[in-house]
């Protein structure tokens, strides 16, 4: 489906899941120092034992789950492909302003059973400047990096609306 006057189009969240996670390298913004109780550092690690080179971002610590941790998007070095967020909702759209700034073009917004970080307006300036924001779910419930777990509470949360059917996104992406 398109929309002529922006360019965009919406496809499934299972093919938005696949690109963002054919990218090579990934941040992921709210991890935590204090452990893996923290939405993003499950989701850092699963993406780390699968084989992706991807980077812990907090900017109040020097390491996560022992590796490096960086202080912002911009001070990864080499950038990034994706970045998934999970922090508090009202960081997103400061995240997104990286992303823009960066030239990074798929962002997941997490949300699971409870905690989110999807921000409405956060995702609609991403698409506005022609990024790919999932906004809703998990990147661990889909392809490569999912579960059983993960994959049963896809359903779930599908059926709830936590995690979208198909995500509005720039073409190019």
């Amino acid at each position: 489906m398109t929309d002529e006057s922006t360019k965009r189009t919406t496809r499934p969240i299972g093919e938005a899941a696949a690109a963002f996670l054919a990218s090579e390298r990934i941040a992921v913004t709210g991890v935590s120092r204090s452990g893996r109780n923290h939405s993003g550092n499950p989701i850092y690690l699963r993406l780390r034992d699968r084989g992706y080179r991807v980077f812990a971002v907090n900017p109040n610590a020097d390491t996560v789950e022992d590796d490096p941790c960086f202080p912002d998007l911009a001070s990864i070095p080499g950038g990034v492909d994706a970045v998934v967020i999970a922090t508090d909702p009202r960081h997103a759209e400061t995240t997104i302003r990286e992303c823009i700034d960066l030239g990074v073009t798929h962002v997941w917004m997490h949300h699971g059973p409870s905690a989110t970080s999807v921000s409405p307006t956060a995702a609609a300036l991403g698409r506005d400047h022609e990024l790919s924001v999932i906004d809703g779910g998990c990147p661990l419930m889909f392809g490569p990096t999912a579960d059983i777990g993960h994959t049963c509470l896809r359903t779930v949360l599908t059926l709830v609306g936590r995690v979208p059917r198909r995500i509005e996104h720039h073409p190019d992406h």
